[in-house]
């Protein structure tokens, strides 16, 4: 069934993906029979088809195998070429036996030209045979929650017990693009690896990398009961949307239902700024003195949504009034950011600029200026009149008692 969808996703995975509201626009039509659309930071399901079916999963297989590369070993790791017996169909990047490559370049042939003969190298070094390895890569996809993933060999080749999903490839993708290799690296169209015996140049196998400016990855795969599938993503104006699409007839119906859906979801998305930095977003006064102080955002908080999605923001714990000294940008406060009924992000509330310790004339000053205070002294004066008349009336009675007795 096409159209938005939501899957049940594991806690564990790194990407939680929740369903999409119904969009203004119709779902593109595809051919491929499993597929989906995802909008990570929303963890928007924008698309789904049969998302959760197993079916084999080809040479996407080597996400697994490259994750587990880029966990366990340094990108300046050299390792050994092992003997690889590859059938004519196969995929390689000619690699020598005892050829010693770094694994950098090995993972570039790997994600760039499917490199089975790289993907058996890196599973031997990593884990000391392939049957460790892989016993590695399910542990792996347990850990992230893959549900629908199981490997039985680093490389993709059909065999039973080496399946996965549209929604738990998407899963992996999204883990993986946390690394700023593995985003660089597919989305090269081209790539020179230096180390090894010979100098070697890989053409990407994902045309789209090479033809589509803002297409920048991911991985392709085919065998004959696989079909043909691409784990795919796009980058335009700050929008990012990841695909998976299963099971197509060939690479052109892959690469067509691929582009379909990431244009559906670019054209749904936009990137928003609900806080600018050093906008105002409240004040405070200055307590003695008759002035207050800006309460500032400390920085600018950009997020994508939905089209015609409206974001808000709260000002919480900001107070009404500021004694100081503060430095300029200390924090009294924080921005809360609201998306759809959560609260995405939290911002400093900070001071635009230094506040001064009050004086003590700037304290007496305020003291006799407060309304209370002169009330207060008002009230003294008049006592103190009261009781001056009181003393002279009294000094008047005195002396005039005392008068005729002075006479007499």
């Amino acid at each position: 069934m096409s159209g938005p969808r939501a899957v049940l996703v594991a806690a564990a995975c790194a990407a939680v993906l929740v369903p999409c509201a119904t969009a203004q626009a119709a779902p593109p039509a595809i051919g491929a029979p499993e597929a989906i659309l995802v909008e990570p930071q929303t963890q928007d399901i924008v698309y789904a088809r049969r998302e959760n079916v197993r079916r084999p999963i080809a040479s996407t297989t080597k996400l697994m195998t490259a994750l587990l590369t880029l966990e366990r070993a340094r990108l300046t790791d050299v390792f050994t070429a092992a003997p690889y017996s590859a059938s004519p169909a196969e995929s390689l990047m000619g690699l020598r036996p005892g050829e010693r490559l770094t694994v950098a370049d090995l993972l570039r042939g790997l994600l760039v030209v499917s490199a089975n003969d790289a993907a058996s190298t890196l599973a031997i070094d990593v884990a000391g045979s392939r049957r460790r390895f892989v016993a590695l890569m399910n542990q792996r996809a347990r850990q992230l929650g893959l549900r629908d993933t199981h490997y039985a060999n680093p490389v993709g080749l059909d065999e039973p017990g080496n399946y996965s999903s549209a929604a738990d490839l998407v899963k992996l993708t999204l883990v993986l693009r946390q690394r700023a290799f593995f985003r660089q690296t597919t989305n090269l169209g081209t790539v020179t690896l230096h180390s090894g015996s010979r100098v070697r140049h890989l053409v990407n196998r994902n045309d789209l990398v090479r033809s589509v400016p803002y297409v920048n990855g991911v991985k392709t795969g085919h065998t004959n009961n696989a079909g043909y599938i691409l784990v795919g993503s796009a980058t335009r104006n700050g929008v990012t949307l990841v695909s998976a699409v299963l099971g197509d007839p060939s690479e052109a119906a892959r690469d067509a239902d691929t582009l379909r859906l990431l244009r559906y979801g670019l054209s749904r998305y936009h990137r928003v700024m609900p806080v600018r930095k050093g906008a105002v977003l409240a004040s405070a006064d200055l307590k003695y003195r008759d002035d207050n102080v800006d309460l500032v955002a400390a920085r600018t908080v950009m997020r994508v949504a939905r089209r015609g999605e409206r974001l808000s923001t709260r000002v919480a714990g900001a107070p009404t009034e500021i004694e100081g000294p503060l430095d300029a940008g200390t924090r009294v406060g924080t921005i809360l950011v609201r998306q759809r009924g959560r609260v995405v992000d939290r911002v400093a509330l900070v001071t635009e600029r230094a506040v001064a310790a009050p004086t003590l004339g700037q304290r007496v000053g305020d003291y006799l200026g407060r309304g209370s205070t002169r009330a207060v002294l008002a009230v003294l004066a008049l006592c103190s009149l009261y009781l001056a008349l009181m003393w002279r009336r009294f000094t008047r009675r005195r002396n005039g008692a005392e008068g005729p007795g002075l006479a007499s």
